[in-house]
Order: C-alpha cells, then sequence, then structure tokens
C-alpha cells in the first residue's frame, strides 16, 4: 500500500511539473524585469510567429533538432527574434549533440540575463535576451573550454545574419 502511495505522488508531481512547462509558468526572474524593448502581450502575439512567441515569451522549448540553425556552420551573429539585439556569434558555437544551437559564451557579458528557474523542480538556469527579456534558453556547465558553459538555446528564439560580425 505504501509503495502504490508513492508512485501516485511521484506521477502527481510529475503531471504537475509537465502542466506548469506546457502551460509556460514563469517563475520569478525575467517575467517580472523590466527591458529597454517591451511590448503587450497582444503586441508580442502580432510580431512573433506562434512558435517564436510560446518560446520567447512563455519559455516553452522547440523540439530537438527541430531548428536548422542547429546544423549551421556560416559565419555570422544571432540575434535574439524578439527584438534583434545581438546575443550569439558563430565563433562561440559549437555542436553539443543536444539538438539545440549551442554556445560557449554569448556575444557580450551584456547580452543576455540569467534567472533560476524550478519548472523541473530542480534548479536550472535560464538565459533571456537582456534587451527585450525573451527567453532563449537554458545554460548548463558541462560545454568546451574556454568557459565550459553550454548555452543550449531555442533556434526559434534566434535570427542567423550571416557574414555580420560583433562590430556591426
Amino acid at each position: 500500500m505504501i509503495r502504490r502511495n508513492f508512485i501516485k505522488a511521484g506521477l502527481a508531481a510529475g503531471a504537475a511539473a509537465v502542466g506548469a512547462v506546457a502551460l509556460g509558468w514563469r517563475g520569478a526572474g525575467a517575467a517580472q524585469e523590466s527591458f529597454p524593448v517591451s511590448h503587450t502581450d497582444a503586441e508580442w502575439k502580432k510580431l512573433l510567429t506562434p512558435d517564436q512567441y510560446a518560446v520567447l515569451r512563455n519559455e516553452a522549448t522547440e523540439r530537438p533538432f527541430s531548428s536548422p540553425l542547429n546544423d549551421n556552420k556560416k559565419a555570422g551573429i544571432y540575434a535574439c527574434a524578439g527584438c534583434d539585439t545581438p546575443v550569439y556569434s558563430s565563433k562561440t558555437k559549437f555542436d553539443s549533440g543536444t539538438g539545440w544551437p549551442s554556445f560557449w559564451e554569448p556575444i557580450s557579458a551584456t547580452a543576455v540575463g540569467t534567472t533560476t528557474d524550478y519548472k523541473l523542480i530542480y534548479p536550472r538556469t535560464e538565459v533571456h535576451c537582456a534587451t527585450c527579456g525573451g527567453h532563449l534558453g537554458h545554460v548548463f556547465d558541462d560545454g568546451p573550454k574556454p568557459t565550459g558553459k553550454r548555452h543550449c538555446i531555442n533556434g526559434v528564439a534566434l535570427n542567423f545574419k550571416p557574414g555580420a560580425t560583433e562590430a556591426s
């Protein structure tokens, strides 16, 4: 009987976590901050595609291996799809094998911000655009040198600008 109750409790907790993610639950962090670029929810819906809106404004995650940017090897800049702010450079992109575009550092220390996200019960570091607050992805401590970081970014949250440089 105890085992059955334990299993039921685990399933209930898992369902609650999945529901929170599916509904785009936003904890403390980027959602409550003020950013240089801001719009009403209705304006964001008009400016973004439904997939971009789900990721950037409701912290959804695109399916792995679904973004053409995952395999992109061209030189250029990756900008936030919400406000066009440069956030990552092709110079720091690497193939993490995870199914999402990955970078070992942002284009500058001020291009992105981070918050702690508890949507999967355990803490993760969320990465958001420092200009509009759009959810980009998460950062993990299993990346390559020199930083040891892996910024695992939703491709739909990015616009690629081929040939652009940090100075552009």
